[in-house]
């Protein structure tokens, strides 16, 4: 967040805030879904919903690609901004703060496995409202600093974009890192593309990854929409504004920061401005949060690799002598799995100089995915294929857009966000492809998909005489109202902040009409029970 305040100013924050749409679709119209299927990992589910020998191995594939491939660069920005924090806060060395941080991988791993689900679940919540706490508190003092002088003095200090919310939308040749400008086909790829089209961490579009795990594994249909719904507010009102208070103030406060290492004003700020005890808190809230993300990818990575790899192709249960050592012999995978996993994370992380581009790069690998992700609840002529292709084919699409189009297409494209935008096209022409010249899963799996998880669609083909189909109207409702509440939630408390009253008062409108609507609507389409 503090890099993109840097570039760009507090708009910047729509690199993620667009998926909010994604997010609140998963939640209306996926969330139930996943609670029924009633599986342990989201790689399961590709063997309930497909069939055949491309089945197994779209699920052996992802498990490798989303386990171990994916999750490190994750693990690995993660480590990066721990690094980051340990650099500046007590003015160690790079390769001193690289082990120290592999140190804490290992702490984490060790009572992520005793824990277990529930523990983790326990502990992230704890560990939220600690490091919740400590920015906001951070953001107060920090905003009250002389240097800064407040609301006014913030305002005072930067120029208007920097606090503005939406971009202002520019030509190409405004386009620059360190400017507030952003492209029209950047700001429309977010918009309109990125949110259904591309597969990111924690906002998977239809569910997935730990998202889909924490769906799976609430107490019933209910809980598991109400969860999901928790999490959007949460991770887009509450969180970001205390983030954005400090990486704004950080602007002030070290003007000379080069881009690069932009993300080093949080950490400096806090270093500089903040009483001993409150440091020692907000210290232990960056740990919190650290210790809480490493776990979830690490259970999530090795659960893919043990489950649906190691028990799945390697050594399956009936090739040992009971279950009782079946299950020793996959705890012990699970262990060693999740030391590869660190090790290879660790590597990554040696590589990663700037958060933000690893973010980039991990949106630009799944551009394309999402659709198929989408559509395999709601329609029956997705198959294996369909999912096996838009897994892969994006990362031709990257190696095309970055080296064989700019010898062909000007610049201008590129600034455009071309390049994301012609990935995305080119994974869905090749999935679609893909799904037309390749036979349909076979019927009686299709049946028994649809009679377990009951969604909606395209499945006449499929379902039996006699069945009503399942209506989705009252969905769209509550996916809608919930998008523009959310939105309006985070506006207007930015205009609160900002002391702009206006716009505060009209988003507050907006914001209890939506809130009414979406509870309208969750009524009427039964998310009671």
């Amino acid at each position: 967040v503090t890099e993109k305040i840097a570039q760009h100013g507090v708009s910047g924050n729509w690199l993620w805030w667009n998926m909010l749409i994604g997010g609140m679709l998963t939640t209306f119209f996926f969330a139930r879904l996943w609670r029924r299927a009633n599986i342990l990992t989201e790689l399961e589910f590709l063997e309930l919903r497909y069939s055949g020998p491309v089945a197994r191995l779209l699920r052996g594939v992802k498990s490798v690609y989303l386990g171990l491939f994916l999750n490190t660069i994750i693990i690995g920005w993660v480590n990066a901004a721990l690094i980051s924090i340990l650099e500046v806060f007590f003015e160690i060395p790079y390769q001193t703060a690289f082990w120290m941080v592999a140190g804490a991988m290992v702490l984490v791993a060790v009572y992520s496995s005793v824990a277990g689900l529930l523990g983790i679940a326990m502990t992230d919540f704890v560990q939220f409202v600690i490091a919740m706490a400590g920015c906001i508190i951070l953001a107060v003092i920090v905003l009250d600093t002389p240097e800064v002088g407040g609301v006014a003095g913030l305002k005072a200090k930067l120029p208007a974009w920097r606090l503005d919310l939406f971009p202002t939308i520019s030509g190409v040749s405004d386009v620059a890192v360190g400017t507030f400008s952003l492209s029209a086909g950047a700001f429309f790829s977010y918009i309109v593309l990125q949110w259904w089209a591309s597969w990111y961490p924690g906002n998977e579009p239809g569910g997935g990854g730990y998202i889909s795990q924490r769906m799976m594994s609430a107490k019933d249909e209910k809980n598991a929409v109400y969860s999901s719904l928790f999490f959007q507010i949460a991770h887009y009102c509450l969180r970001p504004w205390p983030w954005i208070i400090v990486g704004l103030c950080a602007l002030v406060l070290y003007p000379d920061l080069p881009i690069e290492e932009s993300r080093k004003g949080f950490i400096m700020a806090m270093r500089d401005y903040l009483p001993t005890g409150v440091k020692g808190l907000l210290l232990v809230g960056f740990f919190s949060a650290y210790m809480s993300t490493i776990s979830t990818q690490l259970n999530w990575g090795a659960s893919y690799l043990t489950n649906d790899l190691y028990k799945r192709f390697i050594k399956r249960e009936n090739e040992f002598e009971s279950e009782a050592v079946a299950e020793k012999a996959y705890v012990k995978a699970g262990r060693v799995l999740t030391v590869l996993i660190m090790i290879v994370g660790l590597v990554v992380t040696s590589q990663i100089t700037m958060i933000d581009t690893a973010a980039q790069f991990l949106i630009a690998s799944g551009a394309g995915l999402g659709m198929v992700l989408i559509l395999r609840w709601y329609w029956w002529r997705i198959n294996a294929w369909s999912e096996l292709v838009a897994t892969l084919a994006p990362v031709l699409g990257l190696v095309i857009a970055n080296y064989v189009l700019p010898q062909w297409l000007p610049e201008e494209f590129f600034a455009q966000n071309g390049a994301f935008i012609f990935t995305v096209v080119f994974t869905t022409v090749v999935w679609l492809i893909a799904t037309y010249v390749t036979a349909p899963t076979d019927k009686a799996t299709l049946q028994s998909f649809y009679e377990k998880v009951k969604p909606g669609g395209w499945w006449k083909p499929i379902r039996r005489t006699g069945d009503k189909p399942v209506t989705v109207s009252y969905l769209f409702v509550c996916w809608l109202s919930g998008v523009v509440m959310v939105y309006a939630a985070l506006f207007l408390i930015g205009y609160l902040i900002f002391q702009e009253w206006m716009p505060f008062a009209m988003w507050s409108g907006v914001f209890l009409l939506s809130f009414w609507i979406l509870r309208w609507g969750m009524h009427k389409a039964d998310f009671s029970r």
